[in-house]
């Protein structure tokens, strides 16, 4: 168990950087053009913007998934990748189907690997829930000043 956790533990550890990495990366648009004004928070453009923030938060989970799924590889638990990003897919969103499983020896890092979606994905939610707040507060403000 102690060795599944000093492996575990720096991926998850990469992984919440990374997420953190992402949600910098996803706001960054709406802040420079919507917050900054030089862009106009049409309906078309918040639609765009909010959409943006939403493939960029996913492909974060994406990319979290795969570095599990290469952990994976590594420890020799499965014979091909499609295999081990598919087993690290279902533990990463909590699905737990349970028609591959790994090792004895390494199989607390499923757990793991579902604690940390858990925690990636409430990030990513809570980053678009913060970019939705605000872009209705800043039109309810804009249309109040016309």
């Amino acid at each position: 168990m102690l060795l599944n956790l000093l492996v575990g533990i720096p991926v998850m550890v990469l992984c919440l950087v990374l997420q953190a990495v992402f949600v910098a990366f996803s706001l960054r648009p709406y802040v420079r053009y919507v917050r900054g004004g030089r862009v106009s928070a049409s309906p078309w453009h918040t639609t765009m913007l909010l959409s943006a923030v939403m493939l960029v938060m996913l492909l974060g989970n994406f990319v979290q998934m795969a570095i599990w799924g290469g952990l994976f590889m590594a420890l020799g638990e499965f014979d091909s990748l499609a295999k081990a990003l598919y087993h690290s897919a279902v533990n990463f969103v909590t699905l737990g189907y349970g028609d591959i499983v790994m090792n004895e020896r390494w199989r607390l890092l499923g757990p793991l690997e579902a604690a940390n979606g858990v925690l990636m994905f409430g990030v990513s939610t809570a980053a678009l829930t913060a970019t939705l707040s605000d872009v209705i507060k800043y039109q309810f403000e804009k249309g109040k000043a016309n």
